[in-house]
């Protein structure tokens, strides 16, 4: 599905710009430079073993470009023409980024590592074009920590507490950040110019075959006539789409503009049409294979393999979009609501038909990551194969032809920009917490103030997550909290990958949580809806998927890690997963205080209590818990079955 120009606005203003509108001379100039930053991923990533401190100098390069030629200085400044200052940051940028490339080795061989005056300065000129471009693609918040970093790292003697240190002068600062692989130009941007990238692309080729649309079609056959049918299919579509593209915003830009209107046509209301969009496309940065391009990032962190990611994420994504569907239904039954009606939608078998060659390439990708190929073969083999089979579906609008490959070659570098510099970025705050040891002094301090107890914990860390999430795309807040809050967990005791998923997941529901819900502010624009309204509405549906990570933490079994920390067998999981399912659908069912009727207070207090106790494992807890909600829905029925007799008498 080709996007509208609507959906290109809510995409290029997540961080509150937007890009500018090139024509002529200025337009061929972008996408040829768009183009070349694809091609040179391509290259650098299959045919080329270029060293890393190179591969990544020139992909910042290329980036730092691309930002100065879309991204204006302010929401005022000219979208149709370059100033001034955007050319000379342009510039500055080059020859920063262009003085590493060069002289890397002079300083490190040559030199003997013993940096002179005109390193640190270009040092300071890269550092302040990073940061500036980083506040025009995802706003001040990354730019503004990283300042903070920086200031805590160089008066470290002044600060109270566990949080002083020895303090590092300017000089090792800018050494670190600049001249080595453990700042700007590291794992972070590693990460970025390899697999995140590819993946990018990947997403591109997909959408300029028809993919989405497919997608969409296949989630409105399928669930269509459900009852609430167009709520459930933007859960269906929401999934799809956002495994792919890994951007809240950029899910519900894309699906929303399908699903808002089908849902406000069965009666559903603008806000909560909205919310269910909202909710529905934040699942999609944990719903694998790629996970906002996180699960890149988490490999590389915890130092283990991209498949153990996939298929960590497989329950707990199953898990959320689970808690929406009920949630879903409980709101339709509630509502009195009904499907679409059978000659509105496609039939199932014509959709697979004529599109559903399109899934191919996905299986391939993931067939090949379970096979234990490297996610860059994988990427490689799903952008082929995605191509092959574009031209083997009866439709022939799919086809990817030269035009659409170079298409798709300019959508991928521009949705590269906010991931790349983001994670150049970051490698900023990432250098002073290595230096520091900010990550143990503030785990140290938050099991501290919870005195140990390990809910109180979790609690911290999940407000610590959302907090320092807000207004953060995909990548970008995942790294934040890694590096922040995650320790905290672990030295809990908190298995490590259950650790970053927790973290993770607090940081993606950042999207649907007020006062910075982005997601939902961007539903609430294509619902005409009351963003702030539309922002809680999306909350309350997402709450019962809040549980998830507290029993990923208390039970890693549910992301597949067994207790010797190996990886568990499906059939291990199988008990769990249902007890987690129920669990989910008692707090559903309390939290909307609805199940065939209206809740009275001992049923919605049982309902509750009973999917707390499922949170944490065992066999105590989950027999209680089941129990207390099975008491709760005998009860129910019961007062219903005597509501409708007395009715009836009456």
């Amino acid at each position: 599905m080709e996007k509208n120009q609507q959906t290109e606005d809510i995409i290029d203003n997540e961080a509150g710009g937007g890009t500018r509108n090139f024509t002529g001379w200025m337009k061929i100039v972008m996408v040829a430079v768009a183009a070349g930053l694809s091609l040179y991923a391509i290259y650098t990533n299959g045919f080329s073993t270029i060293q890393e401190i190179y591969r990544n100098g020139i992909f910042l390069g290329f980036l730092l470009t691309l930002t100065f030629i879309l991204y204006p200085m302010t929401k005022k400044s000219s979208k149709s023409k370059m100033s001034i200052l955007d050319i000379l940051f342009l510039v500055l940028g080059l020859a920063g980024v262009g003085y590493i490339v060069l002289f890397y080795t002079d300083i490190h061989v040559e030199r003997q590592s013993q940096a002179i005056m005109q390193d640190y300065i270009f040092a300071i000129i890269t550092i302040i074009v990073l940061l500036e471009a980083s506040r025009r693609t995802i706003g001040i918040f990354i730019p503004l920590l990283s300042a903070i970093a920086i200031v805590y790292a160089m008066f470290g003697p002044y600060f109270p507490g566990m949080f002083g240190h020895a303090g590092f002068s300017i000089e090792r600062l800018l050494y670190r950040m600049y001249m080595t692989t453990e700042g700007i130009f590291g794992m972070t941007l590693s990460i970025a110019s390899t697999y995140i990238v590819l993946f990018i692309l990947f997403g591109a080729f997909l959408t300029v075959s028809g993919a989405s649309q497919f997608f969409n079609e296949l989630a409105l056959a399928i669930a269509g006539r459900r009852r609430g049918g167009p709520a459930q299919v933007a859960v269906i579509s929401s999934a799809l789409t956002g495994s792919l593209s890994g951007s809240a915003v950029a899910n519900v830009a894309t699906t929303g503009s399908f699903t808002i209107p089908l849902m406000k046509k069965i009666g559903l209301t603008p806000r909560f049409a909205g919310a269910v969009e909202a909710t529905a496309s934040t699942g999609g940065m944990i719903m694998p294979p790629i996970m906002g391009a996180a699960a890149f990032i988490m490999a590389g962190f915890l130092g283990i393999s991209y498949t153990t990611i996939i298929l960590a994420a497989i329950i707990p994504s199953l898990l959320y979009y689970a808690s929406l569907i009920i949630a879903i239904d409980i709101e339709a039954k509630k509502q009195g609501l009904k499907g679409l009606s059978k000659e509105s939608i496609p039939q199932v078998k014509k959709v697979i038909l004529e599109r559903g060659i399109l899934v191919l390439p996905i299986i391939i990708v993931i067939g090949a990551l379970l096979m234990g190929r490297t996610p860059l073969y994988a990427g490689f083999a799903g952008i082929i194969s995605v191509i092959i089979a574009s031209w083997l579906t009866k439709d022939k609008s799919t086809r990817v032809t030269p035009k659409k490959a170079f298409e798709a070659l300019v959508d991928g570098a521009r949705g590269t920009i906010q991931v790349g510099v983001a994670c150049a970025s970051i490698g900023i705050i990432i250098a002073v917490v290595t230096m520091t040891g900010l990550g143990s002094t503030f785990a140290y301090n938050i099991i501290d103030l919870a005195g140990g107890v390990m809910i109180l914990i979790l609690l911290l860390v999940m407000v610590t997550c959302i907090i320092l999430s807000l207004g953060l795309p995909s990548t970008a807040l995942y790294i934040v909290v890694a590096v922040t809050a995650a320790p905290a967990l672990i030295n809990a005791g908190i298995n490590p990958l259950a650790a970053h998923f927790f973290v993770f997941w607090f940081g993606a529901l950042s999207n649907v949580t007020p006062p910075v819900a982005l997601a939902a502010y961007t539903a609430a624009g294509i619902a005409g809806a009351d963003p702030m309204k539309t922002s809680w509405t999306a909350l309350k549906l997402a709450l019962p998927g809040f549980i998830v990570p507290f029993m990923i933490a208390y039970n890693p079994i549910l992301i597949m890690q067994d207790p010797a920390g190996g990886t568990a067998s499906f059939i291990s999981v199988i008990v769990p997963f249902i007890t987690a399912l129920i669990g989910i659908f008692g707090l559903a069912v309390a939290i909307n205080n609805y199940f065939n009727t209206k809740l009275n207070i001992i049923e919605r207090i049982g309902f509750f209590v009973g999917s707390m106790l499922m949170i944490k494992p065992g066999l105590v807890t989950d027999g209680i818990g089941i129990v207390i909600l099975a008491s709760m829905i005998l009860l129910h029925l019961a007062r219903e079955k005597r509501m409708v007799s007395s009715a009836v008498n009456y």
